[in-house]
């Protein structure tokens, strides 16, 4: 396996926002995100990183924004270095195939959550209320049963500690009720199309995130789009309602750490291996069935 990149240095450039997986470096009019290897879980960060994830996510998120470009524009210019300024290109190798350079949007203060399956915080709001995020379901569904109509839950976006729900009115509240309705349109559109493109794949998307941005008084689509990192993803082949299915995501970190003596705070223990490697096969998986090209 390469040695994953756990971080990145541009000393070109002082302005840089570290992330839990991308390092943000801050021109005057764009961004340049670079995705590197590293992994989280639990809002953890792990020591060691996934070789080759943060390229994966940035193709992916290639795709899709170039897919999705009939529905609404995005922040994307280019995720060639040969594109990018000139200071940057002393740093190809490092930035080769993992970093996208952007328009420099003001982000929404709201993570944008479409559900199509009843999983995760979304089933335990159902079991207990039998509505999610205030939206009533039909009753009798199951753990991962596919919901006839996928549902918008928006939530807040937090700097430290776990993001929260809130409601539509909520979040119209914060970033006003024109742009809200611009946004729920999108993202269940955006959603649609790809639960349906990736259903022709083999995949199921269950549920995603979306973030957005505003310039020049343009609603864009922002960060990463429809990725393992940002979305949950299931083989269809093994999908049963009620049973929980394999992912091509970093399930098999989570597990692992659900399987020590660990209280989910840092210091992070390191992976196995195995745990590594796995989850890079999945990630690569989801990339080559996704886009019908082989991952080099």
């Amino acid at each position: 396996m390469n040695t994953p990149i756990l971080s990145t240095s541009i000393k070109e450039v002082s302005n840089v926002r570290r992330g839990k997986v991308r390092d943000i470096y801050e021109l005057e009019d764009s961004l340049l995100i670079v995705a590197t290897d590293r992994i989280s879980a639990f809002d953890v960060v792990m020591p060691n990183g996934i070789p080759d994830k943060g390229k994966i996510l940035t193709q992916i998120s290639r795709f899709w924004f170039e897919k999705t470009a009939h529905i609404i524009d995005n922040h994307l210019i280019s995720t060639n270095v040969d594109d990018f300024p000139s200071l940057f290109h002393p740093y190809r190798d490092m930035l080769a195939g993992r970093s996208m350079l952007v328009k420099r949007a003001k982000p929404l203060t709201v993570e944008c959550i479409v559900r199509g399956y009843l999983a995760g915080s979304g089933w335990k709001d159902y079991q207990r209320t039998g509505a999610v995020s205030g939206i009533a379901l039909p009753k009798g569904l199951m753990e991962f049963s596919r919901l006839e109509e996928p549902i918008f839950t928006p939530s807040t976006k937090a700097e430290v500690g776990h993001d929260e729900n809130i409601s539509v009115s909520q979040m119209e509240n914060q970033i006003g009720k024109e742009i809200t309705h611009k946004v729920i349109e999108s993202s269940l559109e955006i959603y649609r199309w790809g639960r349906q493109y990736a259903e022709t794949k083999g995949i199921i998307i269950a549920d995603t995130k979306f973030e957005f941005g505003i310039l020049d008084n343009q609603l864009l689509l922002i960060d990463e789009v429809l990725t393992p990192d940002s979305s949950r993803f299931w083989p269809q082949e093994s999908y049963r309602p009620g049973i929980s299915p394999p992912s091509y995501d970093k399930q098999f970190v989570r597990d692992y750490l659900n399987s020590l003596n660990w209280d989910k705070t840092p210091p992070a223990p390191t992976l196995p291996e195995e745990i590594v490697r796995k989850t890079q096969e999945k990630y690569i998986e989801a990339f080559e069935k996704l886009t019908g090209k082989k991952f080099k």
